[in-house]
């Protein structure tokens, strides 16, 4: 029996990729999933897996419980008109665009005086490609505890999720989770760069960053201490750690990483303002 609902991905991307494939490792059912993508190629990547697909959104999306409406942010508002014919009052509105709100989502599901109420927001990031994911998730107020739990279900398939209660503590999300694998990919290519200007090899170098950055994450994830008391550890006054991080500490690095979260902060409410009307 298939334990999960049938799906609707609007938009087949990279994100719809990694989700299906959760889903599909999780035991959910090829033929339970549909797949809307206007890109001949990946219509035809995603029929090759076993999955209906359309070129547009069609009479197929009203027999599907869940859609999940992977589209980029300035293309959200038109192709919730184009899926709102086939939407129906069980339909769970699950959306993982940075930026809109849950007021524009319900809005244009709805309308501005009976806006539709069964919707989540949700903000995954790219480590779900690799089933190790996590994503912000937020209801609109008074979506009953069943639907949450299918929502969670279907995006824990690729990771952890971690729910919040608004808006602008999603767009938090965005700035920490969302953009955060690029700050670690910058920080692991600052990384390699530095041990080859110290001499390594670019393998050499790679290898050590990697497992330092894996080996480093999987201590505190484990560890009950603090991240700041297993900084401390490593670092033994007056030695080679305490020379590094009293560089960082200069350059005041803290400040710098609060500083560009609060950058990806505030660009996240600009999309909202920008393409949520």
């Amino acid at each position: 029996m298939n334990r999960f609902p049938s799906i609707a991905f609007i938009g087949g991307g990279n994100m719809a990729n990694a989700l299906v494939s959760g889903l599909l490792s999780q035991g959910c059912a090829a033929n339970s999933l549909h797949v809307v993508e206007v890109a001949d190629t990946l219509r035809q990547q995603w029929q090759a897996r076993g999955i209906s697909v359309a070129s547009a959104p069609d009479q197929s999306l009203g027999a599907q419980q869940v859609w999940i409406l992977a589209v980029k942010p300035q293309q959200m508002r038109e192709v919730v008109f184009q899926c709102k014919p086939w939407l129906t009052p069980n339909t769970l509105v699950i959306s993982i665009a940075a930026g809109i709100s849950m007021t524009s989502l319900t809005t244009w599901l709805g309308s501005p005086t009976q806006p539709f109420t069964r919707v989540v927001r949700c903000m995954p990031n790219t480590p779900a490609l690799v089933a190790a994911g996590v994503t912000g998730m937020a209801a609109v107020a008074g979506l009953p505890q069943p639907e949450q739990e299918i929502a969670a279900k279907v995006l824990g398939a690729v990771g952890q999720v971690v729910w919040v209660e608004s808006d602008q503590a999603l767009d938090a999300v965005t700035a920490l989770s969302g953009s955060g694998p690029a700050y670690v990919f910058l920080f692991l290519e600052a990384l390699i760069a530095g041990a080859q200007a110290l001499g390594l090899s670019a393998t050499q170098a790679r290898s050590l960053a990697l497992a330092t950055l894996a080996g480093s994450t999987k201590l505190a994830a484990e560890s009950t201490e603090p991240p700041s008391v297993l900084r401390e550890r490593v670092t033994s006054a007056g030695g080679t750690t305490a020379a590094a991080i009293d560089v960082f500490m200069q350059l005041d690095f803290s400040n710098i990483v609060a500083q560009a979260m609060a950058a990806a902060n505030t660009r996240a409410g600009e999309l909202s303002a920008e393409f949520g009307r």
